[in-house]
């Protein structure tokens, strides 16, 4: 279920939560239901002939967790990694996967009302995984379908690189 369908069902005040992060000099947002933990960036081993968005692997207590560098993937310019690069570990469509991100921002409770239809992108960005702009508080957050992103044929190659570890 898509964050929009998540917002929909609602509960009574029709508010769901979504976890902000930035990727270069834009913030995003994604379903709080789908995020299982927040880690520091650590290297992920490598695997050969990995396309360039899928960092690689990590040992997470036992379960091998693909990287996707989520930057790579949005085409966010400059990727660099520092102190406040995080990954993001989720559980999307029956799988752990992490992303990741140049920081996480907080948790925001959005209310439908709030979300308003993306418009056209001429950027990088597959519009595809874009649900709604949301505006609070001065700021302008993109809303990403997590779980639409996650599974799309491109990431298909996630789960081969899985395979390969």
């Amino acid at each position: 279920m898509g964050l929009m369908e998540l917002i929909e069902s609602g509960n009574a005040e029709g508010v769901k939560e979504c976890l902000s992060f930035r990727l270069g000099g834009e913030e995003y947002g994604i379903d709080i239901l789908t995020v299982r933990e927040i880690r520091a960036y650590e290297k992920p081993t490598r695997i050969a002939n990995a396309p360039a968005f899928i960092l690689g692997v990590i040992n997470l207590r036992g379960v091998i967790v693909p990287i996707v560098d989520l930057r790579v993937k949005f085409g966010v310019a400059d990727a660099k990694f520092d102190g406040n690069t995080v990954v993001i570990i989720l559980s999307v469509a029956n799988r752990v996967l992490g992303i990741v991100v140049d920081s996480v921002s907080d948790v925001l409770p959005l209310k439908q009302e709030e979300i308003r239809p993306a418009p056209e992108f001429s950027s990088g960005i597959d519009a595809s995984f874009i649900v709604g702009l949301a505006s609070l508080e001065g700021r302008l957050l993109i809303l990403v379908d997590i779980q639409a992103l996650m599974t799309s044929r491109d990431m298909a190659l996630v789960d081969e690189a899985k395979a390969a570890a």
